[in-house]
């Protein structure tokens, strides 16, 4: 038997989730899907994160994780590991406002593919989704974001329609388990048209120069900058997380014991991606069973 849920990924500071091709003057630009363009964490990351966390949580080297996340490389037929994790998807981004500070937006087609993924896991549905037209936006009767009924994103300007919050107040506590976040949620979420969706993770990334200097003149090395893209803090993804049974011989457990014992030993939070020294990368993480 297998046991499954859903995590989000609430990201604290900047988050490089690298691996993108260098097109452009980015040099370390972050993951996007082909498809869409729209950021993404692979879930093969995703488990060498969680597999270190998992480590390091404890002095023993103990028969759970290997059962959850499988053999060493040189052992690696012997058995799978029980945990699997699908990539993470965008779910809300941040977006500088003029009123209000900053808007968490979504879109249609990341709310009705949530709905879709939410059903793999039998996990109930998302509430009415809206469908705004361009240049609008849906947002909540109490928000803070709007003025005269328009929303100032960045240097544009959206019509506002308001309408009863049950979409922020059903995500807001399955996001975070932090109070004052969770009820910021529920003011500042926005939900755009699919393309004005889709410019705003194209074009309102973090771009910050990084430089390598030389230790003993204190300046910058020859050929040492380079520019590396950031999901910005207060990004929102989330992963499927479907943990089977054990697949040793010599230890059984079920999905659903694995992926208690999982869930158990983890923090709060983790750091994912690139600038781990730096500071980057940290990241707030929730499970939700609750649908």
């Amino acid at each position: 038997m297998s046991d499954q849920t859903i995590m989000f990924i609430h990201a604290l500071t900047g988050l490089h989730p690298g691996g993108g091709t260098a097109l452009g003057v980015i040099d370390l630009p972050i993951q996007r899907e082909r498809h869409t363009n729209w950021p993404t964490i692979p879930g093969s990351s995703l488990k060498g994160v969680f597999r270190s966390s998992f480590k390091g949580a404890s002095e023993e080297n103990n028969e759970e994780e290997l059962t959850l996340f499988g053999p060493e490389t040189s052992s690696n037929e012997d058995y799978a590991g029980a945990l699997n994790f699908s990539d993470a998807r965008i779910l809300a981004f941040p977006v500088r406002s003029l009123s209000g500070v900053f808007a968490w937006v979504t879109c249609p087609d990341v709310l009705y593919r949530l709905q879709r993924d939410l059903g793999i896991i039998n996990g109930g549905s998302v509430p009415t989704i809206p469908a705004p037209d361009r240049d609008h936006a849906y947002c909540s009767e109490r928000s803070p974001l709007v003025s005269d009924d328009k929303m100032i994103l960045e240097e544009f300007e959206f019509s506002v329609k308001r309408c009863p919050s049950d979409l922020a107040e059903w995500l807001a506590p399955r996001v975070t388990s932090d109070e004052h976040t969770a009820e910021r949620i529920k003011s500042h979420l926005a939900v755009l048209n699919n393309d004005d969706f889709t410019f705003f993770v194209q074009n309102a990334t973090e771009v910050n120069a990084r430089i390598g200097l030389d230790y003993r003149t204190k300046t910058v090395k020859k050929s040492a900058l380079f520019y590396e893209e950031y999901l910005p803090a207060e990004t929102i993804l989330y992963s499927l997380v479907i943990c089977q049974h054990s697949h040793r011989s010599d230890y059984k457990a079920s999905g659903k014991e694995l992926l208690e014992t999982f869930q158990s030993r983890l923090l709060p939070y983790i750091q994912i991606g690139g600038g781990e020294t730096i500071g980057k990368g940290i990241c707030g993480i929730q499970f939700s069973n609750r649908f």
